[in-house]
């Protein structure tokens, strides 16, 4: 995404040292975000996951090192007391659960950066 040049070394911003640690991008539906952690698992890209309660996000990293974020945001109307209570901890992503309880082609965001 953004070349630094081949003797660069990995990032260490947000863990060692100040600066960007990483981009985040939003996808509408969670069936986006599924398809994405494939291609970014068959490109070797896909370093993480997780269900922050409120979203859902993979990690992945570009060839310079440097982290990315591809979210996909439960819509305001369908929060509730458990998806607000989870944003305390980091879980495990498990998107098949989290299709099956918000739908796999619901537009995430709305309400909250998606105008409603």
């Amino acid at each position: 995404m953004f070349e630094v040049g081949a003797a660069a070394g990995a990032s260490q911003a947000g863990r060692a040292t100040v600066g960007l640690y990483h981009l985040a991008w939003e996808l509408d539906t969670l069936d986006e975000l599924g398809a994405t952690a494939e291609r970014l698992a068959a490109a070797g890209a896909l370093v993480g996951t997780s269900d922050h309660g409120t979203t859902k996000s993979l990690y992945g990293r570009d060839p310079d090192g440097l982290e990315f974020e591809i979210v996909w945001i439960v819509p305001a109307d369908l929060l509730d007391d458990a998806a607000l209570a989870a944003r305390k901890r980091i879980g495990r992503l498990d998107l098949d659960r989290e299709r099956q309880r918000y739908g796999g082609q619901t537009r995430g965001g709305v309400g909250i950066s998606v105008p409603a």
